[in-house]
């Protein structure tokens, strides 16, 4: 089994399987077998493939399941040559392939199964998760963590002139537990140093729309902030998946979030036109597979006797 306590193990940890999705860790690559395949041939596939279960599919539907348990009761029983959909187990546990890596680990914990086929909305076979899928996605998700931790700080601590500020924070997705806590430290920053109200909220909103979409519609990045004396500048960067219509980006209502991310009370849409209302200047640069960038530039005016 999966040795993770959701009561013992550290945040980073937590923030991880909350954060990836089935579709990130499962395999891809399914060696499935039809209805009217036999036994006999299902067994060759388990040996051939080293694996311990075939799932069994109709039009790329998954109808069932073949495991080694049902290989050797076929082979006692005499009906090794059989179809396999006369002895598959119909009565199955799925996983969608946007549901959280948590939703896999608990379904381990409860079923007691070396494995789960994993499905698409319209019930179509897309994979299959083993629990060392599980471990060994939540190992490379955890080293990518810390490259991308490196290279944020060696980038926080470059050089920036005098006058200026500049703040990195990692955005993690889905990680709903500490959204907007980059917004609310701009807001702080801006009041610190004097910037009238109305800015603060301008700035605030860019932010908080920026970060939401990174935690909502990327794999994660960094969300930056370039404050001097006439201007703040925020930038948003991230890993993926791009955008592939920028138009319809930035068209009120539209979004591709997902229903489970809807059913938060996210994904309304209004992210980037928000942003781009609210800025003075405004940018957004994406390639599909390799990540956005979005930069909002508010112009501030400080009150009058404040420091700066």
């Amino acid at each position: 089994m999966i040795p993770i306590d959701p009561n013992a193990s550290p945040s980073a940890l937590l923030e991880l399987i909350y954060r990836l999705k089935v579709k990130d860790i499962m395999t891809g690559n399914v060696k499935s077998a039809e209805k009217d395949t036999p036994l006999r041939e299902i067994q060759k596939l388990m040996r051939e493939n080293k694996v311990s279960g075939v799932p069994i599919v109709d039009d790329g539907r998954l109808v069932g399941m073949v495991s080694v348990d049902d290989i050797i009761r076929a082979l006692d029983q005499g009906y090794i040559d059989s179809p396999a959909g006369i002895h598959m187990s119909r009565q199955l546990v799925v996983l969608e392939d946007d549901m959280p890596v948590s939703f896999a680990i608990s379904s381990f914990e409860k079923h007691r199964f070396g494995r789960f086929p994993v499905i698409n909305k319209q019930r179509e076979l897309v994979g299959i998760v083993t629990s060392r899928d599980v471990t060994s996605g939540l190992l490379l998700e955890m080293n990518r963590t810390l490259e991308e931790m490196e290279r944020a700080l060696n980038a926080q601590s470059a050089p920036v002139p005098a006058g200026q500020v500049k703040r990195v924070f990692l955005v993690q997705q889905f990680d709903y537990e500490n959204a907007g806590r980059a917004s609310t430290e701009l807001k702080k920053l801006l009041n610190d140093r004097g910037v009238d109200r109305p800015l603060q909220r301008r700035a605030a909103v860019a932010s908080y729309e920026l970060e939401m979409n990174l935690v909502n519609h990327s794999l994660g990045g960094r969300l930056i902030f370039h404050i001097d004396v006439d201007r703040v500048t925020i930038e948003a960067i991230d890993q993926g998946p791009g955008i592939p219509d920028l138009a319809k980006a930035m068209t009120e209502g539209f979004s591709t979030a997902n229903d489970w991310i809807r059913s938060l009370g996210f994904g309304a849409g209004m992210g980037l036109p928000n942003t781009k209302r609210v800025a003075d200047a405004f940018d957004l640069q994406s390639t599909v597979g390799k990540g956005t960038h979005v930069k909002a530039v508010i112009l501030l005016k400080v009150v009058e006797g404040s420091a700066v």
